[in-house]
Order: C-alpha cells, then sequence, then structure tokens
C-alpha cells in the first residue's frame, strides 16, 4: 500500500545521529509509547451469536412435513423453543393433541435435567451439550375437530451445537531499521515483542511473531534505506477451557481481544505522537508512520466449522461437523471424511 507524499518525505529524512546506541535510542521511543498507554473506555453490550440471522420468530421454530428443520443451539445455553406443530398447524385449533419426542438417545423425558417438555409439546434444552446434537423426531397426534378421526403427524429436526468463531488478529508493521546484518535490529524485534505482550497479557491475550525480515528499500524520488517488516498475531486465552460459559464480562472472549486490538493501535499511535515531539534527531530503529495494518481471521475449535451453504441461517457460526466429515484443528471448515459417522469427529478414522 502506498504511502502519501508527506508520509514518504517522513520516512526518507536521513537525519544525523547522535551519540549514543541506536537500540537505547529507539527503547525510548517505544517506552515512552508503552507508559503513556491507558485501557480504552468499554462500554456495556449485549452479547449475540455474530453473524446469526434473527427474526422474529428465531426463539420458536417450527416443524415442516416436506424436511428436516435444522435448528441451532449455542454450546451451555439455553435453546428456542422447537414446536411439534408445522406451521399452518399453529395457526389451527387441535382436539385433544398428544405429543412424544424421540432423540438420538431414545424417547425423550420432560423430567430430564437438560431437557423440558412444555404443556404444548415444545422442546427446549437448558443447558445444551455437544453429545445431544442429533436428530429428533415429534409425533402428535391430534384431531382437527371433535367429529373427524384422530390424525397422526411426524416431524423431524436436526439439533446442531455451535459456538462462535475463535478469531484472532493478524498485524503487519514497518520500522526503519539498522543495517540489515546489524544486531540491534534483532535486540529490537525482541524488545517490541517484549513490550506487545506485556500490554495485552492482563487481558489474558499473548502476541505471537509470524514474520520478521529486514530489506533493502528504494524510496520514490529518493534513495535506499533499511526497513524491518513485522508480521504479528493477538489472540486470546480460554480462561475456563470452554467448559461453561463465562458470566463475567471481563472473561468473554470478544471483548478482551477488542481490548487488546485497541491497546496495540494506540500503542502503535503514540510512537508516532512521541517521535513529533522530540527536539532530537529521529533514532536510527523507528516506527514508519501509517503502515500499521490488520486482518480478522477466523477459526473453530476441533469439530466445528464454517459453512455458509450447509448452515445459511448461521452463515458465521462455527458448527458442529456431521457425520462425513471431520474438523481436526483450528481450522475454519470440516473436511469430507466418509468413514466418520458421528457428530462433532476430531479425525478421520
Amino acid at each position: 500500500m502506498e504511502a502519501s507524499a508527506p508520509g514518504r518525505a517522513r520516512r526518507g529524512r536521513r537525519q544525523a545521529r547522535a551519540a549514543g546506541f541506536p537500540l537505547f535510542r529507539a527503547a525510548v521511543v517505544l517506552l515512552s509509547a508503552f507508559v503513556v498507554q491507558a485501557p480504552p473506555a468499554v462500554g456495556h453490550l449485549i452479547r449475540l451469536p455474530r453473524g446469526f440471522r434473527l427474526s422474529k420468530d428465531v426463539l420458536k421454530i417450527v416443524g415442516s412435513p416436506n424436511y428436516p428443520v435444522k435448528v441451532y443451539v449455542m454450546l451451555h445455553q439455553r435453546s428456542p423453543h422447537v414446536l411439534c406443530v408445522t406451521q399452518r398447524l399453529r395457526n389451527s385449533e387441535l382436539i385433544d393433541p398428544l405429543f412424544q419426542w424421540h432423540g438420538p438417545k431414545g424417547k425423550v423425558i420432560s423430567e430430564n435435567s437438560t431437557t423440558h417438555i412444555t404443556s404444548t409439546g415444545s422442546l427446549v434444552f437448558q443447558d445444551f451439550e455437544e453429545g445431544m446434537t442429533g436428530v429428533y423426531t415429534c409425533f402428535l397426534e391430534y384431531k382437527p375437530t371433535v367429529e373427524e378421526v384422530v390424525k397422526n403427524l411426524q416431524l423431524k429436526f436436526i439439533v446442531y451445537a455451535y459456538r462462535e468463531p475463535r478469531f484472532y488478529y493478524q498485524f503487519t508493521a514497518r520500522y526503519h531499521a539498522a543495517p540489515c546484518n546489524s544486531v540491534y535490529n534483532v535486540s529490537f524485534e525482541n524488545k517490541l515483542l517484549q513490550i506487545l505482550s506485556k500490554l495485552v497479557h492482563d487481558l489474558s491475550c499473548e502476541v505471537s511473531l509470524l514474520k520478521s525480515e529486514c530489506h533493502h528499500v528504494k524510496m520514490q524520488k529518493a534513495g535506499f534505506q533499511n526497513e524491518l517488516f513485522f508480521k504479528f498475531a493477538v489472540s486470546c486465552l480460554d480462561t475456563e477451557k470452554e467448559t461453561k460459559p463465562c458470566d463475567d464480562q471481563s472473561c468473554d472472549y470478544s471483548r478482551r481481544l477488542s481490548k487488546a486490538k485497541n491497546l496495540i493501535e494506540r500503542f502503535f499511535n503514540q510512537q508516532v505522537t512521541v517521535l513529533g515531539r522530540r527536539a532530537e534527531p529521529l533514532p536510527e530503529i523507528y516506527y514508519i508512520e501509517d503502515t500499521l495494518q490488520m486482518v480478522w481471521i477466523n477459526r473453530c475449535f476441533p469439530g466445528y466449522g464454517i459453512n455458509t451453504l450447509k448452515h445459511p441461517k448461521c452463515p458465521e457460526c462455527c458448527v458442529i461437523c456431521s457425520p462425513g466429515s471431520y474438523n481436526p484443528s483450528d481450522g475454519t471448515h470440516c473436511l469430507q471424511c466418509n468413514t466418520s459417522l458421528a457428530f462433532g469427529a476430531k479425525a478421520c478414522l
């Protein structure tokens, strides 16, 4: 991405070096930017599944006599009400209706602590577990009117567990550098990673270096200069290993990662501010303004994947892999595996 003319001019300046070590002077700029950091104010947000398409009937799902209806339930959360009726019957009067539900493990009983069948025959999951994923069938017996004979209806639902993507941020940044064979560049890289890691440590997040390269760059209408090209990733750790949902906003993954991103962006902006206030010549190693770039990268837990075509109602959700597929790592898609017979497969055996 080409910088503006003033930006290129700033990059091309070659001030006379003052006495002292280049690394020390560069570290002073880094530490100055680090010290003035303050956590940004973050308001309270309502947490909803990212990418989930809401509708007025999102908490009540009706069946279809023609095909199995897909139902998505976030892991460890309460499910929508799954109704044992079609859209037509929902708006009709039913005489002496009888409801019976069967799931992957047999008949569903209302007394179960994780499931509840309402008086009107709706199925509700209280604390949805991964192993509860599967096909659920409702058998409905009713009379349209008192005079008519009893009718029977069978409705199928495929209930999927899903999780929000565990995304991370990937950053790139460029620094004016010492000669590419200089040990100062290596020492500076270590100092930069140390400071970035300290910035996000209290959020239970981490910074990992993906790539660091030094190049000899020909400037526009100017000579050459040495530049360091950094690429690093910022992700957050799971505070409770996903065993139960975290109600405390301070441990919410998305919230913590957003704070970490803001802190890092402010840190690089502050370097520009600190350099602009200096009366002394620039250090040999310094951040090049406007070179910080960021991309958002999704990833799913093993056994889960994103599939917009298969799950259009939840296009950005990490949905549990169906039989015939698996996800062995933290990739974003379930891979084909003809020998996989269960939901949530993490290996193709």
